[in-house]
């Protein structure tokens, strides 16, 4: 019995070790295999082509991945400097660039102002103001460089037929006898356009506009008081050319709103055609010194102030424009 045990046992363990050695022979037979099968975790290098750039501050590639031995361009290779843009120097082929002034438009009523251009009618005072020679002149030039002298008065000022601001007697009535006539046909056109228009301020004399530039310069102080008002001497008033008009619109006051009425609109469009021009326009206060006033028309006889109008410049900018046709003249 104790035999035959023994024989069992010993077949037992044939077959366990049989088994054993079967299983591992399977094993060596699939491990070259397995090794040599790509599998997804092997990622390839990229083509020369494909692979993305890298400055020199990029990181270092991964352990996954063969390190990139091509050369990596060097920053000033990648980055190259800004050329500066090279600067031409004028040459006498290519003169620099300026602003070319537009030629003087030649007219006919530059002949007017032979005898009161600018640079022939002033001289100079033992104080050293420039103070006009031809204060009685239709023409005349006043502004903040050309002075009337403290003693002139026109000889020949008349009150015009027109409706006035207000009533009774006063030196502002009164204008020059061109001009003061020129203005009565400029308010019977008005009216015929049932326009309602009324004269302001007229004549002014020295002593007049003084007391006027004074009295802002107290209220407004000095630097408004000189855009808003002619110190005395320099006042258009003073000539007896000149004249503020308003309307109802307004209370008659004199103030830029009077532009935009259509008694304003009237005056800018028509005043031309009766010997008048706007003196100080709107967006030339660096030219004539002074803000823009719609009401103030200043006389120059028809030719020039409608020559003037189609031009649109102001007083100061037509004499020098009639200097220069004068000077190529000469």
């Amino acid at each position: 019995m104790k035999k035959r045990n023994r024989k069992i046992a010993a077949a037992l363990g044939i077959v366990i070790i049989g088994g054993i050695w079967y299983n591992g022979a399977q094993s060596s037979k699939a491990l070259p295999s397995e090794q040599a099968s790509p599998t997804s975790s092997f990622t390839p290098l990229p083509s020369p082509s494909d692979e993305p750039s890298q400055s020199p501050e990029s990181p270092s590639p991964s352990a996954s991945q063969a390190p990139d031995k091509s050369p990596k361009p060097s920053a000033s290779a990648s980055n190259p400097p800004t050329a500066k843009p090279t600067e031409t120097k004028p040459t006498e082929s290519t003169p620099p660039t300026e602003a070319v002034k537009p030629p003087v438009k030649e007219s006919a009523a530059f002949e007017l102002l032979a005898d009161s251009l600018p640079g022939s009618t002033v001289r100079k005072n033992k104080q050293g103001l420039a103070v006009i020679t031809n204060a009685s002149s239709l023409y005349v030039l006043v502004n903040k460089q050309r002075n009337l002298a403290s003693d002139y008065v026109p000889k020949d000022l008349i009150v015009p037929d027109v409706p006035f601001s207000f009533s009774g007697d006063s030196p502002k009535k009164q204008m020059r006898k061109a001009a003061a006539k020129a203005l009565e046909s400029l308010f019977k056109a008005a009216k015929d356009d049932g326009i309602k228009l009324k004269a302001v301020s007229g004549y002014r004399s020295y002593a007049t506009q003084k007391s006027i530039f004074d009295s802002n310069v107290k209220r407004k102080g000095e630097k408004v008081a000189n855009r808003t008002s002619a110190r005395p001497g320099q006042s258009e008033h003073q000539t007896g050319l000149a004249m503020d008009i308003s309307s109802a619109s307004v209370g008659y006051a004199l103030e830029e709103s009077f532009g935009k009425t259509k008694e304003g609109q009237w005056l800018a469009k028509h005043a031309a055609e009766h010997g008048f021009i706007i003196r100080y326009l709107k967006g030339k206060e660096s030219v004539t010194g002074y803000s823009y006033e719609p009401w103030h028309v200043r006389f120059v006889g028809k030719e020039i102030a409608e020559d003037i109008a189609n031009k649109k410049v102001t007083l100061e900018q037509y004499f020098e424009d009639a200097e220069t046709a004068m000077a190529r003249k000469a």
